[in-house]
């Protein structure tokens, strides 16, 4: 696996990866309706390349093959970590956070809150969020630096 600076021509299947995964992984902690709300298909390739490009933004790859990406705004917030439904379990979003280490904050999805757990972020509160209308449960984590500051 190699972690490689985002392209924009990685948009469309970055999209993609993001909707197979929502729809592949999460239906264990979110209901049909509550996945649709958070990918229902009809990603805006333009406004997401302009912020991957705003942001730093890394992807992953597994013999050639696009397989997971993470995106970190300033100030540290972790906007955006999706691996593929066929690739869970590989270290691959580990990889993808540890070349990110600026990494303070991020709202975690039910699914993906046992994960920043074991890596040592804190929850620090649950939250819902409305998308389309409807709401979802998820979880404002944070990693604090060795020092125990933000």
């Amino acid at each position: 696996m190699t972690v490689r600076p985002y392209r924009p021509s990685d948009c469309p299947i970055l999209a993609e990866l993001f909707y197979q995964t929502v729809h592949g992984v999460c239906g264990q902690d979110y209901t049909p309706e509550q996945l649709d709300a958070w990918a229902d298909g009809q990603v805006d390739l333009a406004a997401w390349d302009a912020s991957f490009q705003a942001h730093t933004t890394l992807v992953a790859e597994w013999d050639g093959v696009i397989v997971g990406f993470a995106d970190l705004a300033d100030g540290g917030y972790l906007d955006r970590l999706y691996v593929h439904r066929d690739y869970q379990r590989r270290g691959i979003a580990a990889a993808l956070c540890d070349s990110l280490p600026d990494a303070r904050l991020t709202h975690a999805s039910l699914t993906a809150r046992p994960f920043f757990k074991k890596r040592g972020w804190q929850v620090e509160r649950e939250q819902q969020v409305e998308r389309h209308g409807v709401k979802l449960t998820n979880f404002v984590v944070i990693r604090k630096r060795s020092d125990g500051l933000l």
